[in-house]
């Protein structure tokens, strides 16, 4: 048996056999009920016709007779007298099953009162009534046809059932419609937290004015909205930055294609476009697997893989795969060969590019790359000699998708710098900008030590 799909059909089905289990257990107490109370009425009618025909029962002499009286055709209503074992009267109508089992009843220890067939198609009720005088005894069978009080069980059993089936009926209608009702803020909330998912919206239910059950479910797709948030934005900030971090590498290999195919070239300028080109595409590789790698430990709830490397190579390398630039020095100041920092070489160059490209981006001719030893750690200083930092655009420095001034004529999403902060937290490192430097800006690189 296929039970039903929908919350709303199951509970109206598990409601309707409830109560079908209940109907049915009242109905058949009712019915027990209903019987005994015929069955009682049956006998006291019986009683009460054999107290009648015990005024015809004359006991007072040694032998029991039946007295001649007015109520000779009480005798004619299925009453038989026994004195003894011996029959005195019986109804002329009678038959001999019916006879036979009046006088077993009338025997001592049967019992006063019976329900037989005796051959009829219908019960019949006897009961014994016993007539003591002061020399004798007797006993007064009465009989009565139980078809009317059977049709009368019947006629109740059967309005019963009709009203039990109205009932049934009622309640799988009325449960419906109730858990319809109550379900419906369900499915409003679920199709609005199904809207607000797709596009991250900030809408929430709440649990203010809602029953306890609802808050608690307003709760729980709250949390799960939340959840769905961040996924979308750290997806969105994915794209971003792997788009922002490719874009130098892949113009780098345009450029070369572009530069190869202008006029044919010797082998060795062929080999040396493909050196620049496998470079890049090196390169492109490892942002790839940085910043994957960042985003799944970022999902995990865990720090940055641990790992180590020699500053001074990594920044010099960073530097010489910018190519020269026209206008813009770019310096390299590492004093200790063996400076270490707690990160890997690729993680470095995702944290220190961004701040090397902005400053070269804004620089009037020198960019200046240091890293010193700290107590705590490694800090690389990138300063340049440009305009600097508007002061009211210092709080929105590291905000993703900011530009102090869009239209200064240099490319750039404002990404790089939220990307450095995070990659650098994400290693228990961080970044920051010196506002106590005035000629130019200064980006502060401050990483766990190797």
């Amino acid at each position: 048996m296929l039970a039903p799909r929908t919350l709303r059909g199951r509970l109206s089905l598990v409601a309707l056999a409830s109560a079908a289990l209940l109907i049915t257990v009242l109905t058949a107490a009712f019915t027990t009920v209903t019987d005994r109370h015929l069955q009682h009425q049956a006998d006291d009618e019986l009683r009460n016709r054999a107290d009648a025909v015990a005024t015809t029962v004359d006991t007072s002499g040694p032998r029991a007779r039946v007295l001649e009286t007015v109520n000779d055709r009480l005798l004619d209503a299925n009453v038989w007298i026994y004195t003894g074992t011996r029959l005195l009267e019986r109804p002329p109508s009678a038959d001999g099953a019916l006879t036979r089992a009046a006088g077993r009843l009338a025997a001592p220890g049967h019992g006063t009162c019976t329900t037989t067939a005796a051959g009829r198609p219908h019960p019949v009720r006897l009961c014994a009534h016993a007539v003591t005088g002061r020399r004798s005894s007797a006993t007064v069978v009465t009989a009565l046809d139980l078809t009317p009080y059977r049709d009368s069980a019947d006629t109740l059993l059967l309005g019963s059932l009709v009203l039990d089936a109205v009932m049934l009926a009622c309640t799988y209608a009325l449960t419906r419609l109730a858990v319809g009702r109550a379900l419906r803020p369900m499915r409003i909330m679920t199709d609005q937290a199904t809207e607000w998912s797709t596009v991250g919206s900030d809408e929430r239910f709440g649990a203010a004015g809602q029953p306890a059950e609802l808050a608690r479910l307003g709760a729980s797709l709250d949390a799960l909205l939340d959840r769905i948030r961040t996924v979308l934005r750290h997806e969105r900030q994915l794209t971003g930055e792997l788009s922002h971090e490719l874009r130098t590498p892949l113009t780098r290999i345009v450029v070369e294609l572009d530069w190869w195919r202008a006029r044919p070239r010797s082998a060795a300028e062929t080999g040396a476009t493909h050196e620049v080109i496998t470079e890049a595409a090196r390169s492109m590789r490892a942002i790839c697997d940085t910043l994957l790698d960042d985003a799944r430990q970022d999902a995990r709830g865990t720090g940055a893989v641990p790992g180590t490397c020699q500053v001074g190579p990594v920044l010099r390398r960073l530097v010489e795969g910018l190519g020269p630039r026209d206008r813009v020095t770019a310096v390299v100041d590492v004093t200790d060969p063996a400076l270490t920092a707690g990160v890997t070489p690729a993680l470095l160059e995702r944290i220190a590019g961004p701040l090397l490209a902005n400053a070269l981006r804004y620089a009037g001719s020198r960019v200046t790359v240091s890293a010193r030893r700290r107590p705590d750690g490694v800090r690389i200083a990138v300063t340049d000699d440009g305009p600097g930092v508007p002061e009211a655009f210092a709080a929105e420095l590291f905000r993703p998708g900011r530009r102090a001034d869009p239209g200064d004529g240099h490319d750039g999403a404002g990404l790089g710098l939220p990307l450095a902060r995070r990659l650098a937290r994400a290693a228990g490192g961080e970044v920051t900008h010196d506002p106590a430097h005035t000629t130019g800006a200064r980006f502060l690189a401050d990483l766990p030590a190797g």
